[in-house]
C-alpha cells in the first residue's frame, strides 16, 4: 500500500508532493531497519545498505510506472526540445523525491546517531572529501580505521577525479535501468544517503545547522543528481522500448534517439556539476 501512495501522473501535476513521499519512505526505512535488525549482531553492521534496500522497495513501483510513461511520450511526441520539455515534468518529481530522501536521512543522522546506520556513507564521504587523511576522517566520525589513504589532490586533479567518478555512477545508473527499468533507484537512493551523511557532518550534530548543510551540498548536488535521473530515464526508456517494440521498427529508433539525447544531456550536466563542486561551492563554504 505505502509504495502506491502517489502515481506518476499525479506527480507530474504536483511534483512537490514527491518531497513528502521521499520523507515518508526514507524515515520508514530507517525506523524499520533499526526496529527489525538493530539487535542482530551480523545484520546490524549492514544497516546502511538495508536502509537503502527498504527505500528502494518503497520507491520501485513509482519509478517503474514513471519511466514507462516517459517511454510512451517518446513515441507520441515529435521534436527533441519538445520532448525534453515533457521529460522535465517527471524529472522534477524525481528531484523532489530525492530531496525528501536527503532531508529525512540528514535528520535521522543528527537525532539518531549510529555508526551502523551510515557507516559505508561516512567512508564514502571521507574518500571523496579528505582522501589524504582518510583514516583520521573515519575515526573522527566514529568508525574504526580501514587502512586506506591517498595523496593530496590539486583542484584540477579533483575536478577530473569527481567527473570521472560521476561518469562511472552515470554508467551504472544506465546499466541498472537497462537491466530493469526502475533499477537505478538503488544508486540514486545511495547517493542521497551519502549526501545526507555529508550534511550531518557539516552540521556537526546540530539540527539548526541542517538547512545550511543541505544548501551547501545542493549547490552542486541538484544538477549532479538531475543528471543521474536523466540517465535513469534514458536507460529505462530503452529497456521498456525493447520489450514493447520491434527493434527494426521506426518507433524503436525514435525512442532510441530520444534516449541518446538524454544521455548526452546528462554528461553535460555532470561536467557542469563537477565544475560547481570544485570551484564554486568552496568559495561560499
Amino acid at each position: 500500500m505505502l509504495e502506491l501512495i502517489i502515481n506518476p501522473k499525479r506527480a507530474e501535476r504536483r511534483p512537490w508532493e514527491m518531497f513528502i513521499i521521499g520523507l515518508v519512505y526514507a524515515s520508514l526505512s530507517i525506523l524499520l531497519v533499526n526496529w527489525i535488525f538493530a539487535q542482530d549482531v551480523v545484520l546490524a553492521k549492514y544497516s546502511g545498505i538495508l536502509i537503502i534496500t527498504f527505500c528502494v522497495m518503497f520507491s520501485m513501483p513509482f519509478m517503474y510506472y514513471a519511466i514507462k510513461m516517459e517511454e510512451e511520450k517518446g513515441v507520441k511526441i515529435e521534436g527533441a526540445f519538445k520532448l525534453l520539455k515533457e521529460h522535465n515534468k517527471t524529472l522534477f518529481g524525481f528531484l523532489w523525491l530525492f530531496l525528501g530522501f536527503i532531508v529525512a536521512f540528514s535528520f535521522f543522522y543528527i537525532v539518531m546517531p549510529s555508526e551502523n546506520n551510515f557507516r559505508a556513507q561516512i567512508e564514502t564521504y571521507c574518500m571523496i572529501n579528505r582522501p589524504a587523511n582518510f583514516n583520521e576522517c573515519v575515526e573522527q566520525y566514529g568508525i574504526k580505521t580501514t587502512g586506506r589513504t591517498t595523496g593530496f589532490l590539486t583542484s584540477k586533479e579533483r575536478l577530473i577525479a569527481i567527473f570521472t567518478n560521476n561518469i562511472y555512477v552515470l554508467m551504472f545508473t544506465l546499466i541498472f535501468s537497462l537491466i530493469f527499468g526502475a533499477g537505478a533507484i538503488f544508486i540514486l537512493a545511495w547517493n542521497a544517503s551519502v549526501i545526507a551523511a555529508a550534511v550531518g557532518i557539516f552540521s556537526k550534530a546540530d539540527i539548526t545547522s541542517m538547512p545550511l548543510g543541505i544548501v551547501r551540498y545542493m549547490i552542486h548536488g541538484l544538477p549532479e543528481i538531475a543528471a543521474y535521473f536523466i540517465g535513469a530515464m534514458a536507460g529505462g526508456i530503452i529497456s521498456i522500448a525493447v520489450i514493447r517494440h520491434d527493434v527494426r521498427s521506426d518507433k524503436f529508433w525514435t525512442v532510441l534517439q530520444d534516449s541518446l539525447n538524454l544521455i548526452i544531456l546528462a554528461v553535460i550536466v555532470l561536467f557542469v556539476a563537477a565544475l560547481i563542486e570544485v570551484f564554486i561551492t568552496p568559495a561560499f563554504f
